[in-house]
């Protein structure tokens, strides 16, 4: 019989956008009188957030779920996410499921499970969806926790880019924008809680429009929020960056001078077929002036391997790209059949193995370019917001620039902005001193 407070435990699968969706359960259900466990301890109730980009993220999604029944047999299991709006057919297969919430429902999804006093399996999935995902604007009440001293904050949902690869605006909807206000009372209480660094989260958060604010305005009123010290920009579409956004960037003491663009493809052909917005030279004249106007600008970017039609000479292409562009890292993935998406019903697939060999190539060229990238500030003073310790014993945070920094310190260096010299660098880490 339980006893005292039942537990719950969160688990995300994917994006920023679903880590800040979790940090906001998680606050509501713990002011519903549950107690939050870490994710692998027995617990009461699982909340599962869902991925649907790839048929590995929802294979993760099945494997997680048996995970926890193994080691919490009589857990209320609540599955919400992509894979929930997506894959409801196929999780109403899956035993051990007693609730699926599609992405319209997902913030409600704490007054759906058993209350604190009535926590019990039911004896058949519940089901909380709808394919109709779209509103003009939202409102998230509260306010979530996040175990980074960064913290993630919503502004913007959906997607109608409609790229020939991509499940999300099926799992996400349209483009809606969150209300202004209700975005900086979030901030502002994440701040409160002691985040130093909010990072903006969205699917396509580059067209956030709200009230005829656009992404800027909402970025210069963040900044008037005492005591927080960084707001970082996640992943955004090279074609929706403006002009003086960048210049923006380059003057404020707060914007980080960090850009993630997508580049997904090197070859234009391929970038076609995908319904990407540009060519590999749109794409090259506007990384070479992000980089003129922001100095010491961080730049990552995804690529995509393996794309139906993706011969030899493309992904040469790709390659040559990667190469050629100042990236600072590159994330690889590696292409995914969705049901329902255009990609699906083109020809020349590419082998598993061919695709396994490319990924690798590109991953050691991402390596060697964040490598080149930290040796560039040795003997150099950086900014760095420390987190945690590493496995080694060394404390590690970032710049305002993404290189992450390890020190040796016997002081408490969580949440701490601290000056430090660097002095070397280590394979995915710049090493050096704290300053007095």
């Amino acid at each position: 019989m339980m006893t005292g407070r039942p537990r719950a435990s969160l688990h995300t699968l994917g994006c920023r956008l679903n880590q800040a969706e979790t940090a906001l359960l998680a606050d509501r259900l713990q002011q519903d009188g549950y107690q939050i466990v870490d994710y692998g301890r027995p617990t009461d109730l699982l909340v599962l957030n869902t991925c649907s980009v790839t048929d590995e993220a929802e294979r993760m999604c099945r494997y997680e779920i048996r995970r926890t029944l193994r080691h919490s047999p009589q857990a209320f299991v609540a599955v919400t996410g992509c894979y929930a709006q997506t894959g409801v057919e196929a999780l109403q297969q899956v035993p051990g499921i007693d609730l699926i919430v599609g992405n319209r429902h997902k913030m409600s999804l704490p007054a759906h499970v058993p209350s604190p006093s009535a926590l019990r399996k039911r004896p058949a999935p519940s089901l909380l969806h709808t394919k109709t995902l779209d509103r003009d604007d939202f409102v998230l009440d509260g306010a979530g926790d996040c175990d980074s001293k960064r913290a993630n904050l919503k502004i913007q949902d959906g997607c109608n880019f409609m790229c020939s690869f991509c499940l999300i605006p099926f799992a996400r909807g349209h483009e809606r924008s969150r209300r202004i206000d209700d975005t900086i009372r979030e901030a502002e209480a994440l701040v409160a809680r002691g985040h130093r660094e909010l990072v903006l989260t969205g699917v396509n958060i580059g067209r956030y429009t709200q009230g005829g604010s656009s992404l800027l305005d909402l970025i210069q009123r963040l900044e008037h929020i005492a005591g927080l010290e960084r707001i970082r920009i996640s992943s955004i579409e090279p074609t929706t960056v403006p002009d003086d956004l960048l210049e923006y960037m380059a003057a404020s003491t707060k914007l980080c001078r960090h850009l993630h663009l997508p580049l997904q493809s090197g070859d234009d052909g391929i970038l076609r077929a995908m319904n990407r917005r540009y060519t590999v030279r749109d794409y090259a004249v506007f990384v070479e002036q992000a980089m003129r106007t922001v100095p010491g600008l961080g730049l990552g970017t995804d690529v995509l391997v393996g794309f139906p039609g993706e011969g030899d000479a493309q992904f040469a292409n790709t390659l040559t790209a990667a190469t050629d562009l100042p990236f600072s890292y590159l994330h690889v993935f590696s292409y995914s059949k969705r049901p329902g998406t255009a990609a699906v019903r083109m020809a020349d697939a590419v082998p598993p193995a061919t695709v396994k060999a490319r990924s690798r190539t590109l991953a050691e060229l991402s390596r060697a370019r964040r490598m080149a990238f930290y040796q560039r500030y040795v003997g150099s003073t950086v900014d760095v917001l420390f987190e945690t310790k590493d496995d080694a014993g060394r404390w590690t945070g970032l710049t305002g620039n993404y290189m992450r920094v390890g020190v040796t310190s016997g002081n408490d260096l969580a949440n701490s902005l601290r000056r430090v010299a660097i002095e070397g660098i280590m394979d995915g880490l710049a090493v050096g001193e704290v300053l007095p």
